[in-house]
């Protein structure tokens, strides 16, 4: 599988770990940088690059790597066709791609260590949308949702 990883400033902690991870397990990284702690890059770049990474074609999946994981869930989700969600536990890593079809894994490398995360990774990769029935019927709603126009 073709992963495409950003991290930003903060999250470049995990950085290393991640890559190696991915080749471990037999992935192609496509590593969207950063690669140092300065000059301090804005999670919402990485996560517009990354998304972009995926919608082209260019990779499968993604993981965006921040501080905390909020920023770059709330900015990567905010890409139509990009279903990011922060996931520091066992059970969301894997559900959210079985049932929510989440391309893309938000972590943050404050809050998890590098061996949680490279479960955490582990477990999205090797999950697959399960599809059909109410988890399409979902997913077509959050694509409506991402169509409308909201006018305050």
């Amino acid at each position: 599988m073709r992963v495409a990883v950003a991290f930003d400033h903060r999250g470049v902690k995990l950085r290393e770990r991640t890559l190696e991870d991915l080749e471990a397990l037999g992935h192609e990284a496509i590593d969207l940088g950063t690669d140092k702690t300065e000059p301090r890059i804005d999670y919402p770049d990485k996560a517009l690059e990354l998304g972009r990474a995926i919608l082209q074609g260019n990779a499968d999946r993604g993981i965006l790597i921040c501080g905390s994981g909020v920023g770059a869930s709330v900015a990567a989700a905010k890409i139509p066709g990009i279903r990011a969600a922060i996931c520091h536990d066992m059970y969301s890593a894997h559900q959210g791609v079985e049932h929510d079809d989440m391309n893309v894994l938000c972590l943050g490398s404050e809050v998890v260590g590098p061996e949680l995360a490279a479960d955490l990774i582990k477990a999205f990769l090797g999950a697959e949308f399960i599809g059909g029935g109410r988890y399409e019927r979902r997913l077509e709603k959050v694509k409506e949702i991402e169509e409308m126009t909201f006018d305050g």
